[in-house]
């Protein structure tokens, strides 16, 4: 669970250094068994959101961190990039606000400051 968090932290950092808007980490180990935690982002343009994924995975890299899998770069709309504890979802506006994954997730334990986790 420590490196879980410790993931979520650079997934976190990574986001906010790209001006990620309203960035969170859900805690959902206790509620599910597909990771420990979520990321999630979003940027206001096509472009944004393919930089917010290139740190993300640049800073995870340089962890020492593997991703495992990773859909939709090709879209700009929504990018989810599944390292296996942690899954961060890099949404646009309007994608964020459709699929409203925090809603999904809100049994879960949210931390809106990196600080906090």
């Amino acid at each position: 669970m420590e490196q879980a968090k410790e993931m979520a932290r650079v997934a976190f950092g990574a986001l906010e250094d790209k001006k990620g808007e309203d960035t969170c980490v859900i805690d959902i180990s206790h509620v599910s068994v597909l990771a420990d935690y979520c990321v999630i982002s979003n940027g206001n343009s096509d472009s944004q959101v393919r930089a917010l994924v290139d740190n993300v995975e640049e800073k995870m890299h340089k962890a020492g961190f593997t991703q495992k899998q990773g859909e939709g770069r090709n879209g700009g709309s929504w990018v989810l990039l599944d390292y296996g504890d942690i899954i961060v979802h890099v949404f646009d506006r309007e994608n964020r606000e459709f699929y409203n994954l925090e809603r999904i997730w809100s049994d879960g334990r949210r931390f809106d400051d990196i600080k906090d986790l």
